[in-house]
């Protein structure tokens, strides 16, 4: 597997990125699957984006929101849609690249912000420091496999 792109977010009215890729939920109403346009990015389409869309988020307000999709599926409105079937951590990088890991979202920054999501609402934030540390690449790939790439050590002691 190829190291994946970032979702994008809008966190503090700043555009910025995520390093985890919140699941949709499947068969909502405003969520559709959209015909294959690859005019509309080639990387899209690549090994780069397994899931075959990249979507935008946005936290405003203590919510987290689904604000649009591009890819395979379509977000229908223009209303921000609540994601109250999300339950997670998300991860936000934040500083140098530090450790390229070329599998899933494996790779290391300087910092991380881990924001807790229960039912689409924020419920607690950290920021994790990873200078100074040092990683095995072949571990972090393991773990960033898909299903696992969406968890974060220490998250489950919130």
């Amino acid at each position: 597997m190829t190291a994946q792109i970032h979702e994008c977010l809008i966190l503090d009215g700043e555009e910025t990125s995520m390093a985890f890729c919140p699941p949709l939920p499947k068969g909502h109403p405003r969520i559709i699957e959209a015909d294959i346009d690859k005019s509309d990015d080639l990387v899209l389409y690549s090994t780069a984006c397994w899931r075959g869309y990249q979507g935008t988020w946005e936290i405003r307000d203590g919510r987290f929101y689904l604000v649009g999709l591009r890819g395979r599926f379509r977000l229908l409105g223009e209303e921000p849609l609540l994601a109250d079937w999300f339950s997670g951590t998300i991860r936000i990088p934040r500083g140098e690249l530090l450790v390229y890991v070329h599998m899933g979202f494996g790779s290391v920054y300087e910092q991380e912000l881990h924001v807790r999501i229960i039912k689409g609402e924020v419920v607690a934030s950290r920021i994790i420091d990873n200078r100074g540390q040092t990683f095995d690449r072949w571990d972090l790939g393991w773990r960033n496999m898909p299903g696992g790439e969406n968890r974060f050590p220490g998250d489950d002691d919130w």
